[in-house]
């Protein structure tokens, strides 16, 4: 019997979840298949690489040896595969730019500047509200890069492999309320002024939900929370059934208040991955160009920002600097 990349992969899929019926679940096959297959690699090996036993199957002195020579072999292929299928799929796109995002009023502008831009990239763009699906995706190479946000206190899963630009660090989440209502005329809206309201929440949206109960919570609030996406979320805040969380950069409308939330209880990173440097490179300038030109149009944002700035970090709204608690460095992170 020769190795091959498949069984080498065998031996570290068993290795990572301690048991054959684990492994066996996690590659798609029956255990005895599993089991027997086992065998013929220890046979070809000419000595046992696992002991089985009650509290599942551990590797042996050789097979920690071979397992730290499969392992690096196993992810080498894989990337390998990943890269090639990539290549294929813009090669069968017209070479097109596959790019995942969650919401953000970013994106428009960031299409069109990657379209008319010096590097005249046609992208193509699929929304999701899980972060954590898109950047699978990204790693499994159905996209190339992702632009999501990851909330504070629920930390997306980062597949291996991926690099991360940070477009903002701590970008605080807002409150949506009617125009009308009583605390609509702070600058700053405090959590207790909220205190007879119903929130509405998109709990599909990755944290989303975890995050706002955390901050009633904290505030010492037991406020309703209902869950609906948010343009039905910004329909019935507009006439007074609920408020809702909403980006700092939300477009204003007379029938809507968008205010800062005293404190700040509630913020997210924002993020672009994809797999490789280059592509980050090629395309990051376009996307913090477009979201600070959106940040420049949302005056609550904009008072938000001023306030933040320190004389040792200010950045005006025209991005030129950096901003108190914003990243305006591209930051590099292999994961």
């Amino acid at each position: 019997m020769e190795l091959e990349v498949r069984h080498l992969r065998v031996l570290c899929v068993i290795a990572d979840t301690g048991s054959l019926h684990r492994a066996a679940r996690e590659l798609g096959m029956a255990q005895p298949s599993l089991s027997t297959q086992l065998r013929r690699i220890e046979n070809a090996l000419g000595a046992p690489l696992f002991v089985r036993s009650r509290t599942g199957c551990h590797p042996t002195p050789l097979g920690l040896v071979v397992l730290s020579r499969a392992r690096p072999l196993v992810t080498e292929f894989a990337a390998m595969v990943t890269e090639t299928r990539a290549a294929a799929a813009r090669a069968a796109c017209g070479f097109r730019l596959r790019i995942g995002a969650t919401a953000n009023r970013a994106i428009p502008g960031w299409l069109h500047r990657l379209r008319t831009g010096v590097a005249r990239i046609e992208p193509t763009l699929q929304m999701n509200v899980s972060a954590n699906s898109l950047l699978a995706m990204v790693a499994a190479g159905r996209l190339d890069m992702a632009f999501v946000h990851e909330v504070e206190g629920s930390p997306l899963r980062m597949p291996p492999g991926l690099h991360v630009r940070v477009l903002v660090e701590r970008e605080p989440q807002f409150v949506t309320l009617a125009a009308n209502h009583p605390a609509a005329s702070r600058d700053r809206v405090r959590m207790a002024d909220l205190a007879g309201d119903r929130w509405m929440v998109d709990a599909t949206v990755d944290g989303e939900w975890d995050a706002l109960f955390r901050a009633l919570r904290s505030a010492g609030l037991r406020s309703e929370m209902l869950h609906g996406d948010y343009l039905t979320a910004y329909s019935l805040a507009a006439i007074g059934e609920v408020v809702t969380v909403s980006q700092p950069t939300a477009h204003p409308r007379p029938d809507l208040a968008i205010r800062p939330l005293e404190g700040d209880p509630i913020g997210v990173r924002l993020l672009l991955a994809a797999r490789t440097e280059a592509e980050l490179d090629e395309v990051y300038p376009y996307l913090e160009e477009s979201y600070w030109a959106v940040a420049r149009e949302a005056p609550a944002y904009v008072e938000w920002l001023e306030r933040a700035r320190t004389p040792a970090a200010a950045r005006p709204v025209d991005g030129r600097h950096r901003r108190d608690g914003l990243a305006n460095t591209p930051t590099r992170t292999p994961v």
